[in-house]
């Protein structure tokens, strides 16, 4: 069975205030996006890496990610949509064996572990969904439009929830073609599956594992890469 490692690479990083896309950045020279290939290129059980970026980056991408980081699996580089639910599923269209197992991560992750993403694979092909996450450590308050309190929530069920998220195709395939048909926006691929009435496996994650969004989370990810915990 093969397994398709989908990598979402196609926003604006709008909130970085950068005019270079977020996931071209550099850490030491090298862009994330590139750091990020390269984990999933040191996971034995990856057979093809799916590269989602913005449709008129894909020469850019080749020439300035792909080649550069000596990645040694098949990257195949796709369009992106306008949101990254569509990216996606561009993505998964990409897919060319469908009796297959599909991690889907976020390109501006670069400290993903390959050991996590083994983990997380194992356990889709047992459960049909896993995904990464880290058990909540603070106290957590549900409010209401207002701003006031209206509950707190057991902090010992909560999880936030991280990629890679593994699923088996023709599941992922069918969650994101039910909310395609119903119009539905999930904030991440394992709620389209949720939706359907499937379980999902979630598995911990790292805390080093973060989403680089802001300027702050790349002065963050220095000093990930600059301890050399990874």
């Amino acid at each position: 069975m093969m397994v398709y490692a989908v990598i979402v690479a196609a926003g604006k990083g709008v909130r970085m205030n950068c005019t270079t896309r977020k996931q071209y950045l550099e850490l030491e020279g090298v862009p994330l996006l590139s750091l990020t290939l390269k984990a999933f290129d040191k996971c034995s059980s990856i057979d093809e890496i799916i590269l989602v970026v913005p449709a008129g980056d894909i020469g850019f991408c080749i020439e300035k990610i792909i080649n550069p980081a000596g990645i040694q699996k098949k990257v195949t580089p796709v369009a992106g949509g306008l949101k990254r639910q569509d990216s996606v599923y561009n993505g998964l269209l990409a897919v060319d064996e469908k009796k297959s197992t599909v991690v889907i991560h976020d390109g501006v992750r670069p400290f993903v572990n390959p050991s996590s993403i083994e983990e997380c694979i194992r356990e889709a092909v047992l459960h049909g969904a896993c995904i990464l996450g880290l058990p909540a450590s603070d106290t957590l308050k549900l409010a209401d439009g207002s701003g006031y309190i209206e509950k707190t929530l057991e902090r010992d069920s909560v999880w936030l929830a991280q990629t890679p998220q593994a699923f088996d195709y023709s599941l992922i395939k069918k969650a994101h073609d039910c909310a395609r048909k119903e119009g539905f926006k999930g904030t991440d691929d394992a709620s389209l599956v949720e939706r359907l009435g499937e379980k999902v496996r979630i598995i911990r994650g790292s805390i080093n594992n973060i989403k680089i969004t802001t300027s702050e989370d790349l002065v963050v990810a220095g000093s990930i890469l600059g301890s050399g915990k990874l």
